[in-house]
């Protein structure tokens, strides 16, 4: 068995590491970036892309700057917005979005890589890097078949059928348990007479 000084030693030790290691401010950024097909009646396609970064650190980043040179020029052709941006800081706990929209120009399965963060911490001299999220592979301008009728409905029921009926049994158990029935109520009128 180990001494208790020993023990008592291991336990100061631990902490004063926590201690030390939850007092210093950091960022710590996170990014997710997510793309999202439209087929537009002409025929084209337009491939909207958004990307949130996080500060989920305990300090201010300085000089926060995005860059997400994966879509080809040869492929795509930037409609609004731009596929980099700059922000003067990003504060602790903070969000930034950026939005961009593109129009496929070549048909394909596309795989984009990630986006590409970059920021200052104050104590650190060189800029740090961060990387998002990358996005699932993309079929562009793909054959697909045209949307049934009643397409709609059945996702709907699919995603939210289970929600409804457990709600309707509640509602369904409430109204009996509220409403009298008719034999406690004939009981009760022959009770007045």
């Amino acid at each position: 068995m180990a001494p208790p000084a020993l023990i008592f030693a291991l336990l100061a030790l631990l902490l004063v590491s926590s201690a030390l290691g939850s007092s210093v401010d950091v960022p710590f950024i996170l990014a997710h970036k997510k793309a999202s097909l439209t087929r537009l009646k002409s025929g084209a396609e337009r491939v909207s892309v958004s990307i949130d970064i996080y500060n989920q650190g305990s300090s201010t980043t300085y000089d926060v700057s995005l860059t997400d040179g994966s879509w080809p020029e040869n492929v795509f052709d930037v409609v609004s917005g731009n596929t980099s941006m700059s922000w003067e800081r990003l504060d602790a706990g903070g969000i930034l979005t950026h939005s961009f929209e593109l129009e496929a120009k070549a048909k394909g399965l596309f795989y984009g890589a990630p986006a590409v963060i970059t920021f200052r911490i104050p104590n650190k001299a060189a800029l740090q890097e961060a990387y998002s999220t990358p996005i699932l592979p993309l079929d562009v301008l793909a054959d697909r078949p045209p949307e049934k009728k009643f397409e709609w409905a059945k996702r709907l029921l699919a995603k939210y059928g289970s929600l409804v009926s457990v709600i309707s049994i509640m509602v369904l158990f409430v109204y009996l348990i509220s409403t009298p029935s008719k034999s406690s109520a004939a009981k009760g009128s022959k009770k007045k007479r």
